[in-house]
């Protein structure tokens, strides 16, 4: 089994934050985006990986050199420019035609599901989560069986509110990739949609299963970085730590071995990173990057970037790597 992760995009949503790394390096509940969705992976299987990389893909290349060499088989596949998910896989035919099936998981959202059972899943299949908005995402419709009948990407009028959440099962390799030739023939608003690829199997008589996953965390967004980070956090065994100088920590956290905490109050859903360093400061549901300094600071629903610098006094932010902030006067 081969699992394609796509993580060429810009992430314009993210910024400041993505100004400086790519959107799947962000941290999330202690560890990238790319991290979590390797793993669950990797655990369930899979041990060959394409990426497919663009903006800032060096340091995509240089995290799975870093920490996944000797663990996983991986190779990188360039899109430029980018155009779209299934133009993206365009580039990987040569590598994937002649596979009996592969995995297609979106490198920006992470997934609670049972990955072995959609690994071994007799048939093409799609993941849904019931959403609210059903005009921002691709959205399926299904029949009593759980067969897909119709997709449509971010339709004005949605036919269902189960959206697509990122992981593909393709298990008929040649008429996906039939279908893929079929859209770059048909750009749509400038970009090639997997969703008519999966139409265009459809339509040829091939059927796509609909399987609902548990949940899956969306981080797009600040807002839904943070809410992503707290629901997983949930998970984490309680933190437990004497290093702490005059501290007190509330669970769930994750901090990194390597971070300095002195006479500050740190939790609940505070994710700290390697070498991070908070002193005096009180700081509650936020994301803490590597190498960050915090001094003075009460900070709730933040996310503070690498190597940023804040002192002074409360505030809400939302600051990208290599900032420096100073609030005094």
């Amino acid at each position: 089994m081969i699992a394609v992760i796509p993580v060429a995009g810009a992430g314009t949503h993210m910024r400041p934050h993505t100004h400086t790394q790519p959107k799947p390096l962000i941290p999330v509940a202690g560890e990238p985006i790319l991290s979590h969705i390797i793993k669950n992976l990797h655990q369930a299987g899979v041990k060959n990986f394409i990426f497919i990389i663009g903006y800032l893909g060096d340091k995509i290349k240089n995290y799975v050199e870093n920490h996944f060499q000797g663990i996983i088989q991986y190779e990188f596949v360039v899109q430029e420019p980018r155009l779209g998910l299934a133009h993206a896989l365009s580039l990987c035919k040569h590598l994937l035609y002649t596979e009996e099936e592969f995995i297609i998981s979106l490198g920006d959202i992470i997934v609670d599901a049972n990955f072995e059972e959609i690994i071994h899943f007799h048939n093409n299949l799609v993941t849904l989560h019931t959403v609210d908005n059903p005009c921002e995402y691709g959205i399926a419709t299904i029949n009593e069986e759980k067969v897909v009948t119709h997709l449509s990407e971010k339709p004005q009028i949605p036919k269902s509110n189960l959206a697509l959440v990122g992981i593909y099962k393709i298990k008929d390799v040649p008429i996906f990739f039939e279908g893929i030739e079929h859209v770059m023939l048909n750009k749509v608003n400038g970009e090639y949609h997997i969703t008519d690829a999966l139409m265009y199997m459809i339509s040829h008589g091939l059927k796509i299963y609909g399987y609902k996953v548990n949940n899956w965390y969306d981080c797009g967004r600040k807002e839904a970085l943070l809410q992503s980070n707290r629901l997983l956090m949930k998970n984490l065994p309680i933190f437990t730590c004497p290093t702490h100088i005059h501290s007190v920590i509330i669970p769930p956290v994750s901090i990194h071995e390597t971070a300095t905490i002195e006479d500050s109050i740190i939790g609940p859903f505070v994710a700290i990173g390697e070498h991070a360093i908070v002193k005096k400061s009180i700081i509650e549901d936020a994301i803490i990057g590597a190498y960050a300094t915090l001094d003075r600071i009460i900070l709730k629903n933040s996310i503070v970037g690498n190597d940023s610098s804040l002192k002074g006094r409360s505030q809400s932010v939302n600051i990208g790597d290599s900032t420096e902030i100073n609030f005094n006067d």
